[in-house]
């Protein structure tokens, strides 16, 4: 990588909301820095860690003020002089893969691929399938992006789901069948919808999986997923969308 040779590089989107990206081991992270390819971990509005109010900013303001961020983000690792303009994705998990969803269809033009690891796709269902004994927890999710009872029209407007006409980059997608916080529909949906546009659609589910991956092996073999669709659609510029 150098100013003659930019690299491709990837915007990663924590979990949450409301998560903290932190200096320290991500297998994933790691595995595409070896591979050649820049990774921006970044913290936008309503991350922990810097105080409340920046945490409260984007309350009811989900794919819109940290979307923002994320976009804007671009113009950073631009202004390196290291990273290629043309070859820069988003990736994400649980939130963040609501994030990498909401990039592809709120925001098509802004990246050229991405990479979604179970993530939400239609807000109203996921809050309505959260069970009364979370409790506090439960109410604290529902104050930040809203109830699904009274706030159905903008769940539904920032959910990609309803969106999905609208993808036209090159979508990844992992996902547990076991995940009890992003149940697999929100993943089988939003990749049969994509599938729809004509664009490159891959999709692993994992039967013994659940939130995130904890077996080596699959460790292994979704991220080693994750790497070669990488190296197809955004290291050798063959995606598909252009701006």
């Amino acid at each position: 990588m150098s100013a003659d040779n930019k690299a491709p590089a990837l915007v990663l989107v924590h979990g949450g909301p409301g998560g903290q990206a932190q200096v320290g081991y991500f297998a994933l992270t790691q595995a595409l820095v070896n591979h050649g390819y820049v990774v921006y971990d970044i913290n936008n509005r309503g991350s922990s860690g810097y105080g409340k109010t920046f945490f409260a900013m984007d309350d009811r303001k989900h794919g819109e003020a940290d979307l923002a961020d994320v976009v804007a983000s671009k113009a950073m690792l631009v202004a390196t002089g290291y990273v290629d303009p043309e070859r820069i994705g988003i990736i994400g998990g649980s939130y963040g893969g609501y994030m990498v969803l909401a990039a592809l269809t709120l925001q098509p033009d802004a990246f050229k691929v991405g990479v979604d690891l179970f993530g939400i796709s239609n807000w109203s269902r996921t809050l309505s399938s959260i069970p009364t004994w979370w409790g506090s927890a439960r109410d604290a999710l529902y104050a930040e992006l809203g109830d699904p009872k009274t706030d159905a029209e903008r769940l539904r407007r920032i959910s990609p789901l309803f969106h999905a006409e609208q993808i036209k980059a090159p979508l990844r997608v992992l996902q547990g069948a076991n995940d009890p916080r992003v149940l697999q529909v929100e993943s089988d949906e939003i990749v049969a919808a994509a599938k729809k546009n004509g664009v490159p659609v891959e999709y692993i589910v994992f039967p013994d999986e659940g939130h995130g991956f904890v077996k080596k092996d699959n460790e292994i073999k979704g991220y080693g997923a994750v790497i070669a669709f990488l190296d197809k659609y955004l290291k050798s510029k063959a995606s598909t969308n252009t701006e």
